[in-house]
């Protein structure tokens, strides 16, 4: 872009998420290749600009569950919503690593360790963080044309 418009033109590159339109989204700029090398622009687009859709897809799968064991459609919504922003909430507050406010959650043989376990045997964590490289390299591809 820089090379097509008048020299001495400022760019400045914009990587807004959906829930901006809601003023709680994350958003990424890069102003000067100095202070935010460009390729981090497209790793936030693999992270939180479609990292949106991931959380969607996680929250209809929470409400999906629920739904599976009698809970009506729209209170399991609301409840996986709210389980999301509650958890987001924590992270942003306390400043803790995710992983150990997943511990602090667990308890020894109690629920969410069972519930963990068979998440951990989908490969959740590896097929997000593939779905997060997809994404970043997708938008490098993009950047390129």
């Amino acid at each position: 872009l820089p090379q097509l418009l008048p020299a001495g033109t400022k760019v400045l590159r914009l990587m807004p998420n959906l829930p901006c339109v809601v003023q709680a989204g994350a958003m990424g700029f890069a102003r000067r290749r100095e202070e935010v090398p460009e390729s981090h622009i497209n790793i936030h687009t693999g992270l939180s600009g479609s990292g949106v859709a991931y959380v969607y897809l996680f929250a209809e799968a929470l409400a999906e569950g629920a739904v599976k064991m009698g809970m009506p459609g729209g209170l399991a919504s609301r409840i996986a919503a709210q389980t999301l922003l509650g958890a987001a909430k924590m992270m942003l507050e306390t400043g803790e690593h995710p992983a150990k406010l997943r511990g602090d959650v667990c308890t020894p043989g109690g629920t969410t360790i069972h519930a963990l376990h068979q998440l951990e045997k989908g490969a959740l964590r590896a097929t997000v963080m593939n779905a997060v490289e997809a994404a970043t390299n997708r938008a490098c591809e993009m950047a390129e044309d």
